[in-house]
């Protein structure tokens, strides 16, 4: 899109403010939901998500239906200006189902059939879960399409897990015949088939990789988890039906997750593939906040590479569809947000993309294992305790905020993240089993321009490379021909690439190239890899680069250079003395290679220096320390400016030039003091 055009998700040109709403567990006490309505206003809330886990209120019974609660609640919505986000309830069927249907229910990869509970545990290739699902939508769609209140379609609920069923091993062999075009050679081939004679001669005898059976084939593993992917997403159309045909006007998304603990993108499912069937990405967001391993800083960090890959996925806004506004109930140990963070995780999440705020859950469930875990009304039902207060804060501070709906955030820099390159990697048996660390790995090259407030894409191997000055491609294990053949294309239009080691190592089957690194990478880097040392935890070696010496941990690889320069030598082991890193100039373009896993010092140093090659700059310039992060949104007319202290002290910020406080409209000075965990939203006018 134009580079300051403004793009509305839904159908809202404000900020989505509230959360998982769940009426059906507290039908039995109109008095609560009475005050729900009461408290939503006291909140400064205003659009609920209805109906995710609805089932066995919506059809008790098969075929016995019971709507009017729900239509009961989108009407007192409604009354008090609020918004709806319908979701469809296939996360969790209810027990008739499941007893009646069983085939509905999964089997895991050791063959055993599961029992009917938890949520997810259906099957994505069973027929009848399917006639269910879609039945079930198509009623919602036609009874509640046309309300004005409804903005958007929520899709079921964190889709994830697989099934191993007859339905599906079938649906595997269909997949897979598709996929080889009915070659059988083709697919032994690919697959590498006479290691340990795991030649197919009939379709039939391949099943999903199993602990009970095979699970050492990688290129099956891959396919496997290509197929989880795409039939996940078979699923998912299925449902939506309905909706694309009665409502093409009210777009779709479903929620996307990150893995809480290491704060990754979530492993299971390739969100790439996934983003190009929904209209609007949104995700689930729980930081371990002030936890006891890493900074503040750090983990925000980390929150700023997820949302810029989640944004990245289809290059506007996304919506950030679950957080909490205190704890949550499934870390080792839940630590409540410390006061003000609340407000200022909020706003980060606004400053990278986010055009809402909503929590799970509303109301906090009187039992269960979700009824310990945050929510905007606790079991006190008061607007006086503390995180209604600060959800109340964000509120009024989110109204404040319309201008910034719709806005983008432009980037010179991107960063290419492969989740089936990822897949592989953790398959292959080699390296170190514990540091790999792939995605660990892009956020810490993503780390200076974070520190330096640089706007950086998270993106696909699909996605358009030319627009960007600098792309950064870390541990690209798994690269096919194609891919190649683009990035090729991209250093010699003039681009920047920047390549580590662990990459280009197999080819889409997870087949390695033979010859050695593919002859086209050899030639924009002008040198070739031709060894992998793996470091144990106390071996030591540096490198030097521009006169400084660096630690390497985990990897070092061995070069043989060509026409490549050196820019970092190894100080140690039989490789001492030797290129660490290069550069090499190939037609209009600039490439770079960085053999070892080098220190957070190393990376701002080294991009520090393409930095001021490139003229890579912040929207807005200012000057502070670590741990304050100035991230800015651009609109049409203004940047939005996100001031924020991850920090435990107060931090110093100098400007330019003074701007005006988007919330208070109070005119900011070139120098600002922001408290712990302080944040201000600025506007400043483009020239």
């Amino acid at each position: 899109m134009p580079k300051h055009q403004k793009t509305y998700v839904t159908k809202a040109d404000f900020m989505l403010h509230g959360g998982d709403y769940n009426p059906d567990q507290w039908l039995d006490r109109p008095e609560i939901l009475a005050d729900d309505i009461k408290l939503m206003k006291l909140s400064h809330t205003n659009t609920f998500s209805l109906g995710i886990f609805a089932w066995s209120t919506l059809e008790p019974e098969e075929g016995v239906y019971n709507f009017e609660w729900l239509d009961t609640i989108i009407e007192n919505i409604a009354k008090i200006g609020g918004r709806v986000i319908l979701a469809t309830p296939s996360g969790a069927r209810p027990a008739w189902m499941s007893q009646k249907y069983p085939e509905v229910l999964r089997v895991n990869e050791s063959r055993v059939k599961q029992l009917h509970g938890g949520r997810h545990n259906h099957c994505f290739s069973s027929v009848v879960y399917r006639e269910k699902t879609q039945q079930m939508n198509r009623l919602l769609t036609e009874r509640y399409g046309k309300n004005p209140a409804l903005i958007m379609w929520h899709i079921s609920n964190e889709y994830s897990g697989e099934c191993h069923c007859d339905n599906c091993q079938q649906a595997f062999r269909g997949w897979l015949k598709e996929k080889y075009k009915n070659d059988l050679q083709a697919l032994n081939d690919a697959w590498w088939g006479p290691f340990w004679s795991h030649t197919f001669s009939d379709w039939s005898q391949i099943e999903s990789p199993s602990p009970i059976g095979e699970s050492a084939v990688h290129g099956l593993n891959l396919d496997w988890r290509r197929f989880v992917t795409d039939q996940t997403i078979d699923f998912f159309e299925n449902e939506i039906v309905p909706m694309r045909e009665l409502t093409p006007d009210i777009p779709i998304t479903t929620n996307f997750m990150a893995d809480t603990f290491d704060l990754i993108p979530f492993q299971s499912l390739d969100y790439s593939k996934f983003a190009k069937h929904l209209d609007v990405i949104s995700w689930d967001a729980y930081p371990a906040w002030h936890n006891d391993w890493e900074t503040t800083a750090d983990l925000a960090m980390k929150v700023g590479f997820i949302d810029d890959l989640y944004r990245s996925l289809k290059q506007k806004p996304f919506l950030l569809m679950e957080s909490t506004p205190s704890l949550v109930n499934w870390h080792e140990v839940n630590k409540a947000k410390r006061p003000g963070m609340h407000l200022l995780s909020s706003m980060q999440m606004l400053a990278h993309g986010s055009d809402s705020i909503m929590y799970f859950q509303w109301r906090k469930s009187r039992g269960s294992s979700e009824k310990f875990h945050g929510s905007v009304v606790d079991h006190d039902n008061s607007s006086e305790n503390r995180v209604f207060k600060e959800v109340a804060k964000v509120g009024e501070t989110l109204e404040k905020l319309s201008d910034v709906v719709g806005t983008n955030r432009p980037a010179d820099v991107a960063i290419m993240y492969d989740w089936e390159s990822n897949w592989a990697l953790n398959d292959a048996q080699g390296f170190g089993l514990s540091t790999k660390q792939y995605p660990q790995t892009l956020q810490e090259h993503y780390r200076t321009f974070w520190e330096q407030d640089i706007p950086v894409d998270v993106i696909t191997k699909e996605q358009d490379f030319s627009n960007y000055k600098l792309l950064i491609v870390p541990m690209l294990y798994l690269v096919s021909e194609a891919t190649i053949a683009r990035l090729k294309v991209f250093v010699a239009g003039g681009g920047r690439l920047v390549m580590t080691y662990i990459s280009g190592l197999v080819n889409e089957h997870d087949l390695t190239f033979l010859g050695g690194w593919h002859k086209d990478l050899q030639d924009i880097f002008g040198m070739k890899p031709t060894e992998t040392d793996t470091l144990y935890p106390k071996d030591k070696n540096t490198i030097t680069y521009q006169d400084k010496k660096y630690e390497v941990k985990d990897y070092a690889t061995v070069l043989d250079l060509a026409t490549a320069t050196i820019e970092g030598i190894y100080q140690e082991d039989f490789y001492e003395n030797t290129a660490a890193v290069t550069s090499h100039s190939y037609q209009e373009g600039k490439s770079y290679y960085i053999g070892a896993r080098l220190d957070d010092q190393f990376h701002r140093d080294f991009y520090q220096t393409l930095i001021e090659e490139l003229a890579l700059k912040p929207v807005v310039s200012s000057k502070h320390g670590k741990g304050v992060s100035v991230q800015a949104r651009q609109g049409v007319e203004s940047d939005y400016v996100f001031v924020m202290n991850f920090t435990e002290e107060a931090q110093q910020i100098a400007f330019d030039s003074s701007l005006t406080d988007l919330v208070t409209g109070e005119i900011v000075p070139e120098q600002l003091t922001l408290k712990q965990y302080e944040v201000r939203i600025l506007e400043q006018p483009r020239k």
